[in-house]
C-alpha cells in the first residue's frame, strides 16, 4: 500500500510538472529570442543614425570606428545613393560557408539608408539552456518534495493499520487489555475505539466464564460431599434394606440439588436468568440444611442448632436461599469452632437469619474485606461469601457481618406474605 501511494503521487506530480513545465519552456524560448531580436534591432537603428550623420558630415562612413564599436556583429550598410559597405566580424557574414547560426535585424532610416546587422545566436541558446535548466531544477525539486510528502503521508496512514493489525492479533491470542492508541486520523481512531471496546467486552466474558468455573467448583463441592457421605452410608448399611432405601432417596435428593445448582450457576453466568422471588417457608429449608450438615458436624463432635421464631416466610428463591445458607454454614464449619447456631427472627418488614459459631472470630484486618473475592482468613478459596452476597443482592436481599467475635453473619430477606406463623412449638 505504501509503494502504491508513493508511486501514484509521483505519477501525478510528474504529469503536473510536464503540463506546466513544457509550455513554460516553450514560452521562455520565445521570450529570449524576442528579447535578443529587439536588442539587435535597437543596435541596427543606432548604427543607421550614426551612418546618416557620417554621410551628411564627411560624405563617407567610418568603417574602422564601426569595427571597434561592434566587434561581435557583422554590419551591412547600403546608402540610398552609394555602394554598400560592411563592417564588424567577417566570420559572421551569412554568405560565409562556416558561419555559425545567426540572428538578423534590419532597418531603413529616414535617409533611405538600409542597415542589416547579424549576430551569433550562441549567446541566445546559452540563455535558453540556462532558463530550461532552472525550470528543470524547480521541476525536480517539486517532484522530490512531492515524493517526500507522499512517503510521510503513506507512513502516517499505514502505521496505524499495522498497529491495528497487531492489536487485533493480540486480541485474537487472548490478550484483552485495551491498547488505547490513537493516531489523529478519525477513521483509524474509530477502529481503535471499537477494538478497545471489544477487548473490554471479551475481558468481561472471559471473567464471567472464569467466575462461573470457580463458583461452580465451590458451590458443587458441598453437595458432592453430602452425596459421598450418603453413598458411604449405603455401603455401610448394605444389609439393612430400610436404611439403604432411605439413604438412596437422600442421595437422589442431593443429585437433584446438584442439577438445580448447576442450572442456577449457568443462568447467572449467561445473565439470562432474572430471579423471580416467591414466598418461601423457612422451616423446611432450615430443617433440610440441619439434616444435611448434622452428620458432618457429628464427625467433628460439634453441633448445628436451629433456633428462633418458627413458621416464618420470606420472599426469595428456594435454591438460592439453600445455597446462601449452605455457604454460611460451611464457612462457620471451616473457620469457626464449637456449636454453629442458625437463628431466625421476624423484624417486621424483613426476616433475619443469623449464622454464628463459637470460634475466635474474624480478624480485624479482614472484617472490612470479608465479602471480596479471593479474600479468606486462611485455608479457603475466598469465593463463598462473595458469591453468597452476589446471589442475595440479585434478588433484593443482603448479607452483613454483624459481629466479629463471635463471628455472626446475618441474611436479611424481605418478609413474605403471611409473616409470622401462629406455630409456637419447637422446631
Amino acid at each position: 500500500m505504501r509503494r502504491r501511494m508513493v508511486f501514484s503521487t509521483l505519477l501525478v506530480t510528474v504529469i503536473a510538472v510536464m503540463l506546466l513545465g513544457l509550455p513554460l519552456g516553450a514560452l521562455t524560448y520565445k521570450l529570449v529570442h524576442d528579447e535578443a531580436s529587439r536588442q539587435l534591432e535597437g543596435e541596427a537603428e543606432l548604427i543607421g543614425v550614426e551612418s546618416d550623420n557620417m554621410l551628411d558630415r564627411h560624405g563617407e562612413i567610418d568603417l574602422a570606428g564601426l569595427d571597434r564599436e561592434h566587434p561581435d556583429r557583422f554590419v551591412l550598410i547600403t546608402p540610398a545613393d552609394g555602394p554598400a559597405v560592411t563592417a564588424g566580424d567577417p566570420a559572421l557574414n551569412p554568405e560565409s560557408a562556416d558561419s555559425p547560426p545567426l540572428i538578423k535585424a534590419s532597418i531603413t532610416t529616414s535617409e533611405l539608408t538600409r542597415v542589416e546587422v547579424w549576430s551569433s545566436s550562441e549567446d541566445v541558446q546559452e540563455s535558453v539552456v540556462r532558463a530550461w535548466l532552472g525550470i528543470a531544477s524547480l521541476s525536480l525539486l517539486a517532484i522530490g518534495v512531492a515524493v517526500g510528502l507522499s512517503m510521510f503521508q503513506a507512513r502516517r496512514l499505514t502505521l496505524p493499520l499495522v498497529d491495528l493489525a497487531a492489536t487485533a492479533e493480540r486480541l485474537g491470542s487472548g490478550v484483552t487489555t485495551p491498547w488505547g492508541h490513537r493516531y489523529g486520523i478519525p477513521e483509524a481512531d474509530r477502529v481503535a475505539e471499537v477494538l478497545d471496546r471489544s477487548a473490554e467486552r471479551i475481558a468481561g466474558l472471559i471473567a464471567t466464564e472464569r467466575h462461573f468455573a470457580t463458583d461452580a467448583s465451590h458451590q458443587l463441592r458441598t453437595p458432592l460431599t453430602a452425596l459421598t457421605m450418603r453413598l458411604e452410608e449405603i455401603l455401610a448399611e448394605a444389609n439393612n434394606p430400610e436404611v439403604v432405601r432411605e439413604e438412596g432417596e437422600a442421595a437422589l435428593a442431593q443429585t437433584e440439588r446438584l442439577v438445580e445448582t448447576v442450572e442456577s450457576l449457568l443462568g447467572r453466568a449467561r445473565k439470562s436468568q432474572n430471579p423471580e422471588v416467591e414466598p418461601v417457608e423457612l422451616d423446611p429449608v432450615l430443617n433440610h440444611l440441619q439434616e444435611e450438615w448434622s452428620p458432618v458436624f457429628h464427625q467433628e463432635q460439634r453441633r448445628l442448632l436451629v433456633t428462633g421464631d418458627p413458621g416464618l416466610t420470606a420472599m426469595t428463591v428456594p435454591t438460592d436461599l439453600a445455597q446462601i445458607l449452605a455457604t454460611l454454614v460451611e464457612n462457620a464449619y471451616k473457620h469457626g469452632a464449637g456449636t454453629v447456631t442458625i437463628r431466625r427472627l421476624d423484624t417486621g418488614q424483613s426476616v433475619r437469619i443469623e449464622v454464628s459459631d463459637e470460634g475466635e472470630g474474624v480478624p480485624e484486618h479482614l472484617s472490612g474485606r470479608i465479602f471480596e473475592r479471593e479474600v479468606s482468613g486462611g485455608g479457603g478459596t475466598g469465593l463463598g461469601l462473595a458469591l453468597a452476597r452476589h446471589i442475595a443482592e440479585s434478588e433484593g436481599a443482603r448479607i452483613e457481618l454483624v459481629q466479629t467475635r463471635p463471628t455472626t453473619f446475618a441474611l436479611f430477606l424481605p418478609a413474605g406474605a403471611g409473616g409470622l406463623s401462629k406455630m409456637t412449638g419447637p422446631v
